[in-house]
């Protein structure tokens, strides 16, 4: 297998393809689908092969024994992050969303605040608020065209109702990776607080050369209040598996956690798991660094395009997939940006304000897809906005 295959997803129930007419008005015939953060490559083979003997197997019965399941993630922890996990503080859940949702519920009360660093991850804010709890947005700065958090301006914003503290660790969609430090203020601005920190590390495998990813987990002093969420399905492109991890140390917040996974019925995909143990292997994990070679040449081809387009400015992009740019400096309205995007290049994309405060001159764009395509993109960006040049 190649990553560039060019694999037609148009018909296939794929939201990303077939859903960007409908909601973006980008024909489906001619367009790009840029948004949806699920990759257009096909898995290792280690995963298919799982999927492959279950059917051959011919029956598809309930999930027993997660043994060899909690094993494989304690190995990728170890392994890939150098952190040791507790098989017995694993839950399952239907994906990151629905552990987000999780422990909004679990742990905060309607009406209480939840706090968000903005731009971020917007179904974050969709949750909170379909739970009845009120979204704070603690929009950050830019520095050197990179994210940072002004713990002295949050500090000022809270009102002693916030419960919750939601973190996107590494940063989804600017793409940044925190440094220890920065998870220590975090930390720390949770403990002023007395907040509940969640740690959505659901991109921590796909990192860029030169740049290492560093736990929450192994920041010392918030045990007490921490929760941690993983997932396969970014990493290796499962996402319709919709399983994710919530790892919870603390043994109180964790029989909280259990309780509500048990007056919800709530029991994994048994697809999810064996995919998940598939993956998180020796095979997995080779696949996983070519991966993040080639998303790497993607990155390469897509910053020095784009870059070169007077007015626009993709932040440097540190991990994911998802490169962040700026149209600000084309003097343009968003909708007039987005149009040339959408209309003129025929691209699909995920807009700005959809991640909170500090999204407006921004739309996101997903380059996991064959190198053929991003340099398309590309070339149909530079045609767009050709009158700038």
């Amino acid at each position: 297998m190649s990553f560039d295959d060019i694999i037609d997803r148009r018909g296939s129930h794929c939201v990303k393809w077939d859903m960007m007419e409908a909601l973006y008005g980008v024909p489906q015939d001619r367009g790009l689908a840029m948004w949806v953060a699920d990759m257009d490559f096909r898995p290792p083979q280690c995963v298919l092969d799982a999927i492959t003997a279950q059917v051959d197997h011919g029956i598809i019965g309930y999930f027993g024994d997660d043994s060899k399941y909690k094993a494989a993630i304690q190995w990728w922890m170890d392994t890939r992050h150098g952190w040791q996990v507790d098989p017995d503080h694993i839950f399952t859940t239907h994906g990151l969303v629905n552990g987000t949702a999780m422990c909004v519920e679990t742990f905060t009360q309607p009406g209480d605040g939840v706090v968000l660093f903005t731009p971020v991850y917007h179904a974050f804010a969709k949750v909170i608020k379909a739970n009845n709890r009120r979204v704070v947005e603690c929009e950050m700065t830019q520095v050197n065209g990179r994210y940072e958090m002004d713990f002295d301006a949050y500090d000022a914003q809270m009102d002693g109702s916030e419960r919750m503290v939601i973190l996107c660790s590494p940063h989804n969609p600017g793409g940044c990776v925190w440094s220890r430090g920065e998870l220590a203020a975090v930390a720390a601005f949770a403990k002023r607080h007395n907040l509940i920190l969640v740690s959505d590390e659901i991109h921590h495998d796909l990192v860029m050369p030169g740049h290492s990813h560093f736990p929450m987990a192994h920041i010392e002093g918030i045990e007490d209040r921490l929760i941690m969420m993983t997932a396969t399905t970014k990493t290796f492109n499962i996402a319709g598996s919709h399983s994710g991890n919530v790892i919870i140390a603390d043994p109180d917040l964790r029989a909280r956690f259990a309780q509500r996974m048990m007056a919800l019925g709530l029991s994994p995909n048994s697809f999810g798991l064996f995919m998940a143990t598939a993956a998180y292997s020796p095979e997995g994990a080779a696949w996983v660094d070519e991966l993040v070679q080639y998303l790497d040449g993607n990155r390469r081809l897509f910053d020095d395009a784009v870059n070169a387009i007077p007015g626009l400015k993709s932040m440097a992009l540190e991990a994911t997939y998802l490169s962040w740019v700026n149209f600000e400096g084309t003097g343009m309205a968003r909708a007039d940006f987005t149009r040339r995007v959408e209309q003129d290049a025929c691209i699909a994309v995920n807009h700005g304000p959809t991640f909170g405060k500090g999204g407006d001159s921004w739309l996101r764009f997903n380059i996991a897809t064959p190198r053929a395509r991003v340099q398309e993109a590309v070339d149909r960006l530079a045609h767009a906005f050709s009158d700038l040049q």
